[in-house]
């Protein structure tokens, strides 16, 4: 399973990259694995302001849909509208062209809460490990 090492991950399987201040948010491999083909996504709207922990988006798939959380607090500052006519993107490059939505976050310091690449995959299920 692919778990890149220098992002950080939130428990329930979003990812996160900073660069200068901006998080960029997009769901796990092991997340589009779980909900195999997906179909449509509900992405936030610029501008939104979120609390870490609120439901930001919706990932739908051919098996369940899944609420996506904002693992920091900030302000949306772009929503990745490709997903919107290319959903499938997130299943083929989760890390990549399938992020969800950046944030500016109000307060960088909640990234320390957020687990690293290791305790990220010590909470996966063990059976689902490749």
């Amino acid at each position: 399973m692919n778990i890149p090492r220098e992002l950080r991950y939130t428990s329930t399987h979003e990812w996160v990259r900073v660069k200068g201040g901006v998080a960029t948010v997009g769901i796990t491999d092991y997340a589009q694995r779980q909900l195999s083909d997906i179909t449509f996504v509900e992405l936030p709207d610029e501008d939104d302001e979120v609390s870490a922990s609120d439901e930001v988006a919706v990932v739908e798939s051919v098996k369940a849909a899944s609420d996506i959380y904002a693992p920091v607090s900030g302000t949306i500052v772009e929503a990745n509208t490709a997903l919107v006519d290319h959903p499938e993107t997130i299943n083929s490059d989760p890390y990549g062209e399938g992020w969800l939505f950046r944030i500016r976050m109000s307060d960088p310091t909640e990234l320390a809460g957020l687990l690293n690449a290791d305790g990220y995959e010590e909470q996966l299920p063990q059976d689902e490990e490749e």
